[in-house]
């Protein structure tokens, strides 16, 4: 049982033997504390527990939590690889009780599971109280045998736990191992007490108290428990091992980096190794849950974790990216435990080769530029601090290399004018900002971006966190508070909530404090990285500085998140079926509907719409995992991955991959892949449905699709259902009789329309006789047919005028129909023997003009004008007659 996992599993176990619900790791970027940068303690997940804010359906808990400390006042990051256990990430074994057991329970249990379970030998044991604490002292002499020289009384506030200047607080009680005389220290308390030879391995919390004020403390109702004890250091414990770098899971991993670079662990490379084994820990777990390497906030802190380890790689002489090659080894070390590794290999994988191949690149070229600045300079001399921003600003090299590459040389840096050399930057970039829309709002955000930095997207793995508000703008410029009824934008460190680009919406839903309560409508990117929340304050007041919980609007994400992975699969389809040449041009990625619109030349038939939706659907049912990778564009573009209208991309892009091909080229190959920053479903099948329901012209060469996925396209089904039965009914046929029975009534429908017409048509020209006497005249010996008619298309009138020529073999016909809405069209019309004497175009012009129009034109033979006024249309018959009479 001494190997860490067989450690965990036996610490879990035995738990839950015990009565605790053993509960998951929480992510290592706190979602319930936005004060952290990274969890770093097992009771960060229950902070809220212990505080009252939430219940959970449990009162005893015990979990083995991944921790990071290298950033804030938590740092251990320049001491790793340099002594037996500092790391910048570990596992911390705990147990908590929320108002269950207390002091004599946890002691009890603590002590058997060390000296039962584990088998440690009670004599190399000791323990430390609060000096105060008699009940503690009493417990563990009358539980573990402890004499009083083993139970040590301290009095500063490392046995006296608080979790801030208010709040629950209570004495702590550690135990600590003796390693034996061979190696150098004290017990705690004693003057050497920072010798290696009493090492801490467990702290027991007692929350015995409420810290109301800085003067007044009193006891808790329901006093709890919280205990830590580190994994790394009981296993080193476990193995007979003084240094934590020599257990098990550490050596493995130290192998594989032996192996990739043929260097063995010894003298000067030793902690080289070590280095880069615990940085592969930490660097690979804050990718699986979310953070990725940036130039501010945790993707920072990542960098330098990364680059670090990458610089010792470096040092180790690795001609070749290294980092990523180690992460299959810590994998099948870690991955049975923690399944995030697992889920997220590809995505590690790739985001620590594509940092090292870059941060090789930087640090070849900064480090040769710092050697040609530096030259000159000699032991105890400082480099200016305008070379180091240049190095800096202008080359991507950051400051904490350049000390580093210095420190050797004993050469420091002008922090004072590196600072002032930034501060004239930012200085010169807010002078010359332009903003977009409307200058005069979107300027301010330039002065939020200064004050609050760039925004934590937490959003693509939670829908809810806790945020510290650091700024509100209200009609276009920084506030300190926003009261009810106030629209405000609202900026906090750290968010789920996205922020509209690449055609997604922004995310809406509530962020609530004490005391207050926002409705947010949108959220909005500006400038760089800053996240804005706009909203309107149903409650309370509202002021920087207060700790807020973020909720973003579930149902719309998840109809958001359906929408844009549908996108992806949709536009895949089109290009399968329409040719490679179809690319999006823009797009709409709303909670009810997905709209985007591409380049083709032509209306797209409904059997190759069809063709594009099964295809769509063909990957949501294979419900195959949706993948998201960290490249470069020029990588992640030679891969075959596509670039969508609209998205700005920066040096690193993410990947996302979803579905495996069926047909054609793309057969057993990955099916859609694209450059895309938007949140996405987990599997396609979580999509549902897809059901495109439009194609439109937007533009010349431009094609427009809109389509609905899950409930939306259910719901578009039923609605068509619906009125299917209902014609079905009408017609008084099965539901899929109705296209045959449709066919039959339209062509029914033309023929009865045809032969109306043709009745139409006889009875205005007076039951079927052309020349019927009561219609025909003779004018200067011409014979005139003139006849103002109803009911009978204006379309029809040429026909209906060269069946009278025809009746009267030599002549002129004058037609006039008058439509339902009281307008004329007239037809004149001139036998061929007449056209040297009349022409049918000027005298259709004088029966427009009878009408209240102008103009006319057709032939000599034949032509045709209207008119407004259908009143007139006898006039109008008359009109033409005195125009034959001369």
């Amino acid at each position: 049982m001494s190997g860490v996992n067989e450690i965990r599993s036996a610490f879990l176990d035995y738990y839950k033997k015990n009565g605790h619900e053993v509960v998951s790791s929480s992510p290592l970027v706190p979602r319930n504390d936005p004060t952290l940068m990274f969890t770093n303690a097992g009771m960060v997940q229950f902070k809220n527990v212990f505080t009252g804010l939430e219940t959970r359906p449990y009162s005893r808990a015990a979990t083995s939590q991944k921790c990071v400390r290298a950033g804030g006042k938590h740092n251990d990051l320049d001491n790793v690889g340099y002594t037996a256990r500092h790391h910048t990430f570990f596992e911390m074994l705990g147990n908590f009780s929320f108002g269950d057991y207390f002091k004599d329970r946890a002691i009890e249990l603590a002590w058997n599971l060390i000296t039962k379970e584990f088998a440690l030998d009670p004599k190399r044991l000791l323990v430390t109280v609060y000096h105060t604490d008699d009940e503690a002292a009493k417990l563990w002499k009358k539980i573990a045998g402890l004499s009083d020289d083993r139970i040590i009384r301290i009095a500063t506030s490392d046995n006296f736990w608080a979790m801030g200047d208010t709040g629950p607080c209570g004495p702590c009680s550690e135990i600590f191992y003796d390693h034996g005389e061979g190696i150098a220290g004290g017990p705690p308390g004693s003057p050497d007490e920072d010798g290696d030879r009493f090492i801490e391995i467990w702290n027991l919390v007692f929350m015995q108290y409420e810290q109301v004020t800085k003067e007044e403390r009193v006891e808790l109702p329901r006093p709890s428990i919280d205990t830590g004890m580190g994994l790394e250091r009981i296993a080193a414990v476990l193995q007979g091992e003084h240094d934590n770098y020599d257990i098990d899971l550490f050596k493995a991993l130290i192998r594989a980096s032996e192996d990739a670079t043929g260097v063995r662990a010894e003298g000067k490379n030793r902690a080289s190794h070590r280095v880069i084994a615990d940085h592969l820990r930490a660097s690979s777990f804050l990718i699986a849950d979310g953070v990725l390497p940036s130039n501010e906030g945790r993707g920072y802190v990542l960098r330098r974790i990364m680059r670090r380890a990458m610089r010792h790689a470096q040092l180790l002489g690795a001609s070749d990216p290294l980092m990523w090659r180690l992460v299959p080894a810590l994998v099948r070390e870690m991955g049975q435990a923690y399944p995030e590794l697992v889920r997220g290999q590809a995505l590690i994988t790739e985001t620590l080769k594509l940092e090292e191949t870059r941060f090789r690149k930087t640090l070849a070229r900064g480090l040769g530029l710092l050697a040609d600045a530096s030259e000159s300079l000699g032991s105890g001399d400082r480099l200016d601090g305008e070379t180091a921003f240049k190095l800096y600003d202008t080359y991507g090299f950051p400051l904490d290399l350049t000390q580093d590459a210095l420190r050797q040389r004993n050469i420091t840096v002008d922090l004072e004018g590196f600072n002032s050399a930034m501060a004239r930057q930012k200085a010169e970039a807010r002078a010359n900002w332009a903003g977009s829309g409307e200058a005069a709002t979107e300027t301010v955000w330039f002065a939020v971006k200064d004050k609050a930095g760039a925004t934590e997207f937490l959003g693509y793995d939670t829908e809810q966190a806790e945020g510290v508000v650091l700024a509100l703008v209200k009609d276009g410029a920084m506030v300190d508070s926003a009261a009810e009824g106030d629209t405000v934008g609202i900026v906090v460190n750290q968010t789920p909530f996205y922020g509209e680009s690449g055609g997604q919406m922004g995310d809406t839903g509530t962020i609530s404090g004490e005391g207050f309560s926002i409705e947010i409508t949108d959220t909005q990117k500006k400038g760089d990285g800053l996240f804005v929340h706009s909203g309107r304050v149903t409650k309370g007041k509202l002021a920087t500085g207060a700790a807020a919980e973020l909720k973003v609007d579930h149902a719309r994400r998840t109809r958001l998140r359906s929408n844009h992975s549908a996108t992806h699969l949709v536009h895949e389809a089109l290009r399968e079926v329409l040719g490679t040449h179809v690319a999006q041009k823009g797009s709409l990625v709303a909670p009810e509907r997905l709209r985007f619109d591409i380049s083709h030349p032509k209306p797209i038939s409904a059997e190759e719409l069809e063709q594009v939706e099964a295809m769509a659907n063909e990957i949501v049912v294979q419900n195959s995992p949706v993948t998201t990778r960290l490249m470069t564009v020029d990588d992640a573009i030679a891969e075959g991955a596509m670039a969508l209208f609209g998205e700005k991309y920066g040096d690193e892009v993410r990947v996302v991959s979803m579905g495996t091909g069926i047909h054609g080229a793309k057969a057993n190959r990955p099916y859609s892949v694209e450059l895309c920053g938007g949140t996405h479903v987990s599997a396609t099948g979580d999509i549902g449905l897809v059901r495109i329901v439009s194609d439109s012209a937007v533009a010349a060469g431009v094609r427009r699709i809109e389509a609905l996925t899950g409930e939306a396209a259910r719901r578009h089904l039923d609605e068509q259902d619906r009125r299917l039965k209902a014609v079905a009914a009408s017609l008084k046929v099965a539901p899929a009789d109705v296209p045959a029975r449709v066919e039959a009534l339209v062509e029914e429908r033309k023929k009865l329309e045809k032969e109306l017409t043709e009745a139409r048509k006889k009875l205005a020209m007076g039951g079927g006789q052309a020349g019927s006497a009561d219609t025909v005249r003779e004018i200067d010996g011409v014979k005139f047919l003139g006849k103002a008619v109803s009911g009978v298309d204006p379309k029809d009138l040429k026909g209906m005028a060269d069946e009278g020529k025809n009746g009267l073999g030599s002549g002129v016909v004058a037609l006039v129909g008058v439509s339902d809405d009281g307008k004329a069209s007239a037809v004149v019309a001139v036998t061929a023997d007449l056209t040297g004497r009349f022409s049918a175009v000027d005298l259709v012009r004088v029966a427009s003009a009878a009408l209240g129009g102008k103009g006319g034109g057709g032939r000599p033979d034949m032509a045709q004008a209207g008119g407004p006024d259908g009143s007139k249309a006898d006039e109008a018959i008359e009109a033409v007659a005195s125009a034959l009479a001369g």
